[in-house]
């Protein structure tokens, strides 16, 4: 149902798309050297560290900002926060792109475009709420959620076919960042021509239209018990999503490294049709519990898969079926907490949701470095079923208009 007088613009498509390509573009700019680290070292003269440095580097950026950047966004307005991330995106990319030979430059450009992200991903949700109705917004997450995905694959996939190798087994990075700086800037640019902060009528009520500022709204949410348990939900999920991605060579260590990349790519796969399918469901059904009830349980068989297959199709039937469930459930809880913390605005909560996702990513990689990686997929799957627990233990958060 939509309330009484509320219309609905064909316009937040348009805003959608471009908020689907600048999110893509800060995804590339994260993993650019990634599946390229070999390359990278010979070309920097730097250690397999310094490489993996340069991708971490937006971990620990996002912790620190990630809260400030949502305080932005819903102070000064969903376009204010876009455009700072949009416009940290075009300077740092082309500072990336025309500086690639020095190692120290990147490094720098890195920390920009690690910077511009939080206010990237934390205006997802707020993207929803300002511009689709209710029964779209998981739709919205879900399309968001995709987008990180494209940007991380074209990232793994794309970017080895970009670099050129001379005779003498040297590589150029350069053209590559170049190629990716030029469609980070095409990206900004967009969005700052055609993104508008909000539609001229909202697509809620009055009363659903109503926002607390953002500490009092970081208050509520540390308040609900809901909102306590949906953090420690994702602490636990996103934490095994950025471990299991990140250390996807160990736990396929008995496969070559081209059939692991490909057990890594078909979960990604998998997580791409998750969030084109499980989020419009839920929509449709207007209910958010039970969905996250099933992704939770359901992707319980791809990690105990993962945990002790050891040949080719079992891994890349069970990193499917981990990736289709565990990254559609992303989306679903970022509505549910929007939702659920309403008035509380839609950014603080998917920043804190975020937040404790990077924490808790960066602890498991590093306990899979000291307790191993057998160890640590058990305690994985262990944590799985706490969080089975938990989704039965919270409210419905989704409220018809």
């Amino acid at each position: 149902m939509k309330a009484e007088g509320v219309k609905i613009y064909a316009y937040r498509w348009v805003i959608l798309a471009l908020y689907f390509l600048i999110t893509v573009v800060i995804e590339i700019q994260w993993l650019t050297f990634a599946s390229v680290s070999g390359a990278a070292q010979k070309y920097y003269d730097a250690t397999a560290f310094q490489i993996d440095f340069l991708s971490m580097i937006y971990m620990f950026v996002f912790i620190l900002l990630s809260i400030p950047a949502a305080i932005v966004i819903d102070t000064y307005g969903l376009k204010k926060g876009l455009l700072i991330g949009a416009i940290f995106t075009a300077v740092f990319s082309l500072m990336k792109a025309i500086l690639a030979d020095y190692y120290i430059a990147v490094v720098i450009a890195q920390f920009g475009l690690a910077a511009a992200q939080p206010f990237i991903l934390n205006a997802v949700t707020k993207v929803g709420a300002q511009w689709f109705p209710k029964n779209e917004r998981a739709t919205v997450a879900g399309i968001g959620s995709l987008a990180q995905y494209v940007g991380i694959i074209i990232a793994l996939s794309v970017t080895p076919l970009l670099i050129s190798q001379s005779d003498n087994g040297t590589y150029d990075l350069g053209g590559m960042l170049m190629k990716y700086g030029i469609i980070s800037i095409v990206g900004a640019i967009l969005l700052i021509l055609f993104f508008k902060d909000q539609p001229p009528t909202s697509p809620d009520s009055a009363e659903e239209s109503e926002r607390i500022n953002p500490i009092e709204g970081m208050k509520s949410i540390f308040r609900s018990m809901d909102m306590k348990l949906i953090l420690v939900m994702f602490f636990i999920g996103l934490g095994i999503f950025n471990a299991v991605s990140t250390c996807i060579d160990q736990i396929c260590g008995s496969l070559s490294m081209e059939e692991t990349g490909l057990v890594g790519g078909i979960m990604l796969v998998g997580g791409v049709l998750g969030a084109l399918i499980i989020p419009p469901i839920s929509d449709k059904k207007e209910k958010r519990k039970p969905f996250l009830t099933l992704c939770m349980a359901a992707m319980l068989p791809g990690l105990i898969g993962l945990a002790y297959f050891s040949t080719f199709i079992p891994l890349m039937i069970s990193g499917f079926v981990f990736g289709f469930f565990i990254m559609s459930a992303g989306p679903i809880g970022f509505q549910y907490g929007a939702e659920k913390s309403h008035p509380s605005p839609e950014s603080i909560s998917q920043g804190l949701i975020l937040m404790v996702g990077q924490i808790s990513g960066i602890l498991f990689v590093i306990g899979i470095n000291s307790i191993g990686i057998v160890n640590s997929m058990i305690l994985y799957i262990l944590l799985v079923l706490v969080n089975v627990f938990l989704t039965l233990r919270i409210s419905e958060s989704y409220r018809p208009s």
